[in-house]
């Protein structure tokens, strides 16, 4: 490819025009790398145009490009990713999970491929090379539709689908451990066992300091038992670690999961508990119609049961999902009472968002009543008070249904 482009210019951009110059020239630098990646993995020049840019992030660059020449039989469109290198030269983080994410299901059976398939990958250049999904609308773009029918299918196709991702990487934890070690591991397997603990050991001088919510010792060792989940050996299976609505296509073929910055291997009920909070890790996450959340429990556990019997047993399963449930409350409202930024967490893409503090009552109402079925009551008690600081400060707040269902 010929490029003749004018020298980068130095310091802030100085106007639309310098910023469009520069968004260009990352965009070029990134087909570039990839027509390098692909050359060296098939062993021949592969020559790449007209790249589509799909929306990327801070972090990262993605594209779609045509597959203008090539020896070798590869599909007419691929999609690239091109994480921004960091200062110092280090591999981020990110770039290490998906990589090996997309390494560990690209090594399984097309049937049990649930996401797309990596052709490439360079840690060199942080780039990514994988398959075109095409123009599938999210599970985001089906909840913020108008089709309350096809919402819901979606909603029952996306958890069946997580539950066959776990059951088809059961017992793969050492695979994806290999492929880590390839690749420089990341300072913590799982993103979760960074902040978990930081955020029970915080929130209840938080939410005594901000609402006035005294949390008793009961309450407290309850959430502290659930970090008991961030290291237990039983219901270990891979998680795309951000399973929000944008990042799900819904295809022809099925479900397909995208985004695996957090990918890892560890316990799944913190995977299940988005079909009950529901998408914990996400602020754009609306209201549910009633008996949704069970249907959507029901098609996961159908799928999981094949590898994990014990949890058909309502007394296995729903003691670690209300710890996941309560863990991923507690997690959430320490982002929220500390990250000046909620921009940076998780993610929601270009949809509309509630109100943050709807979202919080909701996850808080939720746990309590959730911890009453369970008769846990120290939990509900202190979640029903925590309501009702939320609602001292906020006022009464309602999260709304998802728009296909309102």
């Amino acid at each position: 490819m010929e490029i003749a482009a004018d020298p980068p210019g130095t310091g802030e951009p100085d106007g639309p025009g310098e910023s469009e110059q520069l968004a260009s020239a990352e965009v070029l630098a990134t087909v570039v790398a990839a027509e390098s990646v692909l050359s060296k993995r098939f062993g021949a020049r592969i020559h790449l145009a007209e790249p589509e840019d799909l929306g990327g992030s801070e972090r990262s660059i993605v594209l779609r490009v045509k597959v203008a020449a090539s020896p070798f039989s590869l599909p007419r469109t691929l999609a690239v990713k091109r994480y921004v290198r960091p200062a110092g030269g280090a591999t981020r983080d990110s770039w290490v999970r998906e990589a090996v994410s997309y390494q560990l299901f690209t090594a399984l059976a097309a049937e049990d491929r649930m996401c797309p398939e990596l052709f490439a990958h360079d840690s060199g250049t942080n780039l990514l090379v994988m398959e075109d999904l095409g123009r599938a609308p999210t599970l985001a773009e089906k909840l913020h539709g108008d089709d309350a029918r096809a919402a819901e299918g979606a909603l029952l196709s996306w958890a069946r689908s997580l539950g066959r991702l776990h059951a088809s990487t059961a017992g793969r934890e050492a695979d994806f451990d290999a492929l880590l070690r390839r690749l420089s591991p990341p300072k913590s397997k799982d993103p979760l066992t960074v902040d978990g603990p930081i955020a029970v050991e915080a929130l209840p001088l938080l939410l005594d300091a901000e609402f006035g919510v005294a949390t008793p010792a009961t309450a407290w060792d309850a959430a502290r038992r659930t970090l008991g989940l961030l290291d237990t050996a039983r219901h270990r299976a891979f998680s795309p670690s951000d399973s929000c609505p944008d990042n799900n296509l819904i295809t022809n073929r099925g479900v397909r999961f995208l985004d695996f910055e957090g990918g890892c291997v560890r316990n799944m009920m913190f995977d299940a508990a988005y079909l009950t909070v529901p998408f914990p890790s996400c602020w754009c996450a609306y209201a549910l119609p009633p008996g949704m959340t069970d249907a959507m429990l029901a098609a996961w556990r159908a799928e999981v049961r094949v590898m994990w019997p014990d949890l058909d047993d309502d007394a296995v399963l729903g003691p670690r999902l209300l710890d996941a449930q309560l863990f991923w409350v507690w997690l959430t409202t320490w982002q929220f009472l500390t990250v000046p930024d909620l921009e940076q967490l998780g993610s929601g893409g270009s949809v509309p968002r509630p109100h943050q503090a709807d979202v919080l009552v909701a996850r808080w109402t939720g746990l309590a009543a959730s911890a009453r079925r369970a008769r846990v009551a120290a939990v509900a008690e202190h979640a029903e008070a925590v309501v009702a600081g939320l609602t001292s400060r906020f006022g009464e707040r309602s999260l709304p249904l998802y728009p296909a269902f309102d």
